[in-house]
């Protein structure tokens, strides 16, 4: 590997972000989403993570920001990913198909006024798009961190924070980038 590799990778991840300070309806909605996760923390919310593979990491990071700590010693705040119970995933998984697996979670762990954040670069896979339907049935608020397009999360979540990338380790970067924003906002702003 050389070292222009390594530099243009390093490139590509810094003009995405250019891209993200220069697109205001995205600044925008990166900041109602911030004031959606302090209303539901300030009425003894939650905030619900999904996503799969790489974005289930990122669910489970900033789920775990939230819960544990960020910057702030402080009390915990209820987030939580919803696949890490593996044995509940697989399960659900065999007896009904993954398709429905964040689905039954939402319905089981979801009340009005609590946040559903799901992850899908593409913004198309179906146990985030069955997860946020049923979200929207229960009246949570939901949030689709998607790549460029949004897919088909753009049409049915409340705020869609589309990172302009249609690269998929770009947008992962990206959504790691927001999720910090989030937590260090919020943090902040029930703490201080």
């Amino acid at each position: 590997m050389n070292k222009k590799f390594i530099n243009t990778r390093i490139q590509e991840s810094i003009a995405t972000k250019e891209r993200i300070l220069t697109n205001e309806p995205l600044l925008e909605n990166i900041s109602k989403a911030a004031q959606a996760w302090k209303i539901t923390f300030e009425k003894d919310g939650k905030v619900l993570f999904c996503g799969n593979g790489g974005s289930a990491a990122d669910a489970q990071h900033i789920s775990a920001e939230l819960s544990g700590r960020f910057y702030k010693d402080r009390k915990p705040l209820f987030a939580e990913a919803l696949h890490v119970n593996s044995s509940y995933m697989t399960a659900v998984g065999n007896d009904y198909g993954y398709d429905i697996v964040f689905e039954r979670m939402v319905q089981a762990m979801g009340r009005e006024g609590d946040v559903l954040v799901a992850i899908s670069t593409s913004g198309n896979s179906p146990n985030i798009v069955k997860a946020v339907e049923a979200a929207n049935q229960i009246g949570m608020i939901t949030i689709g961190m998607t790549g460029s397009k949004g897919g088909k999360l753009k049409e049915l979540c409340d705020i869609i924070l589309n990172v302009p990338s249609d690269d998929t380790p770009r947008i992962q970067e990206s959504h790691i980038l927001v999720g910090h924003i989030l937590c260090e906002w919020v943090e902040l702003a029930l703490f201080e």
